[in-house]
This record gives structure tokens, sequence and C-alpha cells, in this order.
């Protein structure tokens, strides 16, 4: 069964370049399908996501992961058939070690 997806997404980003490779390596293992929407060309949608830029949305489902976001992040999301969540990733960035 192939699963729709959409990237929301801006020009020159390369957030949202990196979230478009990791969706491509992850559609050798998976049916995936995406389509890649610039926000900017939507005042509701730019206001909705400018600062969660790139943001993998699950077509027909609330399910959602905003950036950061890693393969087991998509996984998650594309296992998520029966629940109706929003799915969030649990990183947060590393303690800086001074000198």
């Amino acid at each position: 069964m192939i699963i729709n997806l959409i990237l929301y997404s801006t020009s020159h980003c390369h957030l949202c370049e990196q979230a478009e490779a990791l969706l491509l390596k992850l559609s050798f293992e998976h049916e995936l399908k995406w389509t890649t929407i610039e926000i900017s060309d939507n005042a509701n949608l730019y206001e909705l996501y400018e600062i969660k830029i790139p943001v993998l949305k699950k077509v027909g489902t609330d399910d959602e992961i905003c950036w950061p976001f890693n393969e087991d992040d998509i996984k998650l999301l594309l296992s998520n058939d029966e629940i109706n969540v929003s799915v969030q990733p649990h990183h947060l960035p590393l303690p800086l070690k001074l000198s």
C-alpha cells in the first residue's frame, strides 16, 4: 500500500533538502509518494509552518512531524495507521561541553 505524504517546504531551504533526502532513502524500503508544497505561495500555510519547516504530514490524517526529524521519526509517522495524533520528534540538542 502506498503511503502518501506532504512535505511542506520553501525554496533554498537546506533543511528541506535534507528532509527530502531522508524520504528518498526511505522510499527504497517503503512505498512512499510525497508532494512538496511551497508554503510561501499560501499565506495560511506560511503562517502555520514558517518556523517549523520542513514539516512532513501523512495525507488523510492530522499526523505530522516538524524538523528536526530523522529516519526513525519518519518510520514512526508511517506506521501510525490507527492513531490520529501528532507525532513529535524527541530530539533535543546535545549540551555543549565548555572547556
